[in-house]
């Protein structure tokens, strides 16, 4: 009975000690990070900086929104994301604000050496968009700006530390297990050299600014509507250049039928990302 006693007694200590490092990281998760649940994939969004509130979620496999949410005097709370394709090339796309390097590089040190970047990407010239271009340049050697020909051309030869790798329209770059294609998108939804990039693997779209939200404690990402408060937020600060082209070029991106929309403000977004571009072009259309 005895040698029963001490093996019941030996189990139930494991037992405990099981569930109490469970119980530790659970808490772990609620200070550092938080659980999110999407489609029935728990992932976890870690918080990189306290003081600021700058947090990484991946929201594609090996595509990371990293998010810096902020409080506007006047204007109130709204959010800048950069995001960040892991692979044998890695790239991220858009460098955020200069003064926002500390922080955006201090995220991507949380998911890999910031030194291996290779391409530093934007949309289109703009200080969210490449505002710390050249800090980029200079934290990681081996690393090149990543823009369209038009954007090469006019700026980014010239603000730039380091030539740029121009792409066409249409053109494909591979990374590694994924793929990145541009697409021209001149004045959608604004300036000359707009243009986005598309991965094939996760069947994701970089967007940029459409559908951007305000606010500045939305979840990662999302399948909730996001054309209403990006709908809202354009009527009451329209940023749009509403070229005649608009309905053309998102029928193009909707072409791709992308799955999740990587918003640089405001939550990504998970669905049926053809439909919502559509829905959109109807809007800017009406």
């Amino acid at each position: 009975m005895l040698a029963i006693g001490l093996a019941l007694f030996s189990g139930w200590r494991a037992f405990a000690w099981a569930v109490e490092a469970l119980l530790l990281a659970a808490l772990g998760a609620l200070i550092f990070g938080r659980f999110c649940l999407i489609s029935g994939k728990e992932s976890l969004m870690v918080i990189t900086n306290r003081q600021s509130g700058t947090n990484v979620h991946e929201v594609a496999d090996g595509i990371y929104r990293i998010n810096t949410p902020v409080l506007i005097d006047g204007a109130g709370g709204f959010s800048f994301n950069q995001y960040l394709i892991v692979d044998d090339e890695p790239l991220l796309f858009h460098t955020g604000p200069r003064k926002m390097f500390p922080l955006v590089r201090e995220a991507v040190a949380s998911v890999l050496p910031v030194e291996r970047l290779r391409y530093i990407a934007l949309s289109h010239v703009e200080a969210d968009e490449c505002g710390s271009l050249n800090e980029w340049l200079v934290a990681a050697p081996q690393s090149v700006p990543l823009c369209g020909t038009v954007a090469a051309m006019v700026s980014i030869g010239d603000l730039a530390d380091r030539a740029p790798r121009a792409l066409t329209d249409g053109e494909r770059l591979p990374l590694g297990k994924h793929s990145v294609q541009w697409f021209d998108t001149p004045h959608l939804p604004h300036a000359w050299e707009c243009g986005f990039l598309t991965e094939e693997r996760t069947a994701t779209l970089l967007c940029g600014d459409l559908f951007t939200q305000g606010g500045a404690d939305l979840p990662p990402i999302t399948e909730s509507d996001i054309l209403g408060p990006s709908e809202a937020f354009r009527h009451g600060m329209d940023y749009f250049s509403h070229t005649k082209n608009a309905r053309v070029m998102l029928e193009r991106l909707a072409s791709t039928n992308p799955a999740t929309l990587a918003c640089m403000h405001g939550s990504a977004w998970r669905g049926d990302g053809a439909k919502l571009l559509r829905a959109l072009a109807d809007a800017l259309c009406a």
